[in-house]
């Protein structure tokens, strides 16, 4: 595994920061700090070990709990300071049995999708489908749902074959937002998804 050896006299206790990142999620999971044998004995082992200040000894996380840090990738930032280290968590992070330090699920996200994800779920529900589409298709029921998909996959691949590529992404958009509201309809998510395709990966 290659990366720069950290500064360690730039810091004067001989620790840098090193920032738990899960390589699939993308999410933080936990800051510690590690000197120079920690950093030697996690990417010996594949096991993310830290110096813990409070113990005053090298640290293995999980060495107790059995909820390791298996090593995926360490990088240096640009001051040569801190860490980013990418894992494969085992069960919980946090000694307090949450997913992260912060008290949050070490979920999936998908950036803006999540949010339309979320925007389609709550107009679903929304009383008056007289002043919201989505509301007003899932009413139609799931063979409408379906039907706008297939209609708006037909008009994109249309658009595929042609040279315009302004209409091809617009067209994208749509049939991207009906999915999204087909896979609601049937009771998936994006997430759903993410796990059928991660199965394939093996």
């Amino acid at each position: 595994m290659e990366f720069n050896t950290p500064n360690w006299e730039k810091m004067s206790d001989g620790l840098v920061p090193a920032i738990i990142q899960d390589a699939r999620t993308k999410n933080v999971l936990m800051l510690g700090y590690m000197n120079a044998d920690a950093l030697a004995k996690t990417t010996e082992t594949g096991k993310v070990t830290f110096f813990s200040r409070s113990k005053q000894r090298l640290w293995t996380k999980g060495e107790e709990s059995g909820n390791f840090l298996n090593l995926v990738s360490i990088k240096n930032d640009c001051d040569n300071d801190s860490l980013l280290i990418t894992v494969n968590p085992v069960g919980p992070t946090c000694h307090t049995g949450t997913d992260t330090c912060w008290n949050e699920e070490n979920n999936s996200q998908f950036g803006f999708f999540s949010e339309l994800e979320d925007t389609i779920k709550e107009r679903r529900t929304s009383a008056d489908d007289s002043k919201s589409y989505v509301a007003s298709l899932f009413k139609k029921g799931i063979n409408k749902v379906a039907q706008k998909v297939g209609e708006e996959a037909v008009e994109t691949v249309i658009e595929a074959m042609d040279n315009n590529d302004e209409l091809f992404l617009y067209e994208s958009a749509d049939l991207l937002f009906h999915y999204l509201m087909l896979l609601q309809a049937k009771g998936f998510t994006l997430k759903d998804i993410e796990a059928e395709l991660m199965k394939r990966k093996k």
